[in-house]
């Protein structure tokens, strides 16, 4: 199936992944003294990240950087910084500060979760908990969904976007730890919703998808952050595909790992020879468009993560394929002189403003906060067996 790949790098070696990781745990630890009780902007400006206060969907990434730091290193100092974090996160659940939209696991797994599986930090297992359950609060039961951002139940705002996929690992986490079935329930109904209607039949991935209030019916697929409607948002594919992933490894139902397969050709069939898409995977390079690293890192960990729960045979498929991303990204994407940038991958897109979007348009050709997380996790997926903080 991956025979659509037959140009671009060669697999990423040990060495190089062991290298490339030095590099990036070097850039955290500068990051320290700025980010240590501030959070990162959701992306950089002029390649560099502004601090700002933990208000953002996005303010998860950078401690979650820290995580994966302390456990490449055993750097206390990387503990230290991570678990007054958490603080911060503990204080924003239990004051509602900028919460009332679907992100919590964005926020809160690679935060706190983290926190609770290495460390066995408390405050981070109650944050992780509270956060939960607010995630639980936007569950529809008419249509069986997570609505996304705006008042619950308005028909306007009464949508879940594809992104999800991935806040859904918090609350079987959190179904584990408190042995609730009602986590796990809403889950799992919200990953078989999306299955239902968010994949299109050229196998293709809707970004936003408007559901009926009165029936539960489903209205229509649009784009928020997308070239178009009818266009394919790179990164909208890339949380498709790990949010498949994901799915898998928590039910395993044959149509996860066949949505997976079929979103991950689809995406594969419209890269560029170096395998990092545009932004839209409706461009090209005669279209001179920015191109979204983030994307790419995004489908390398989806790789990685399908690979624990797939055949030997299809597992080294996987990883040669996600070593090559990797490979990609380091020679090419990632920030190697910190005086150029202090994020770790250059030249993400966070949202591009066009005529047929309703994106605000920023973070064009910028780090993005997701960009650099993922980067980070793909390197410590590759270099050693890793317990997700998903």
């Amino acid at each position: 199936m991956l025979d659509v790949v037959t140009t671009g790098p060669e697999p990423i070696t040990d060495q190089g992944v062991a290298d490339a990781l030095e590099v990036a745990v070097a850039q955290v630890r500068r990051n320290l003294p700025a980010f240590t009780y501030r959070a990162q902007n959701h992306s950089s400006v002029d390649n560099v990240y502004p601090s700002v206060a933990n208000d953002q969907w996005t303010a998860g990434f950078w401690p979650g950087q820290i995580w994966l730091a302390y456990e490449h290193s055993a750097d206390k100092t990387f503990r230290y910084a991570a678990q007054i974090q958490v603080q911060s996160f503990l204080h924003r659940i239990e004051n509602r500060i900028e919460t009332d939209h679907h992100d919590m696991g964005f926020l809160y797994s690679p935060s706190c979760i983290a926190a609770w599986k290495l460390v066995g930090d408390e405050d981070g297992r109650k944050a992780a908990l509270l956060a939960a359950d607010q995630l639980m609060e936007r569950y529809q039961p008419v249509g069986q969904f997570i609505q996304a951002w705006g008042r619950k139940g308005n028909a306007n705002e009464y949508r879940y976007i594809i992104d999800c996929l991935l806040n859904l690992p918090l609350l079987y986490w959190a179904s584990e730890e408190t042995g609730r079935e009602d986590y796990r329930e809403v889950a799992l109904a919200h990953a078989r919703t999306t299955l239902a209607h968010s994949v299109r039949s050229d196998d293709s991935t809707y970004h936003t998808f408007y559901m009926d209030p009165e029936t539960g019916a489903p209205v229509r697929g649009v784009t928020k952050q997308g070239y178009s409607d009818e266009s394919f948002w790179a990164r909208g594919q890339a949380w498709g595909i790990a949010g498949m992933a994901f799915s898998y490894r928590y039910e395993r139902l044959a149509a996860y790992r066949d949505t997976f397969e079929r979103l991950l050709k689809f995406y594969l069939d419209r890269l560029p020879t170096d395998l990092v898409p545009y932004w839209d995977l409706v461009f090209s390079e005669k279209d001179r468009e920015p191109r979204d690293s983030s994307a790419a890192a995004i489908v390398a960990c989806g790789l990685l993560e399908m690979a624990d729960l797939e055949t030997p045979e299809k597992a080294e498929e996987y990883r040669q394929l996600a070593r090559r991303i990797v490979k990609s990204l380091v020679d090419v994407y990632s920030v190697k002189d910190p005086d150029i940038s202090n994020g770790q991958l250059l030249h993400g897109t966070y949202s591009k403003k066009t005529p047929h979007n309703t994106c605000r348009g920023e973070g064009v050709d910028e780090c993005v906060a997701w960009g650099d997380y993922y980067y980070m996790e793909a390197l410590i997926r590759l270099s050693r067996r890793w317990s997700s903080y998903w």
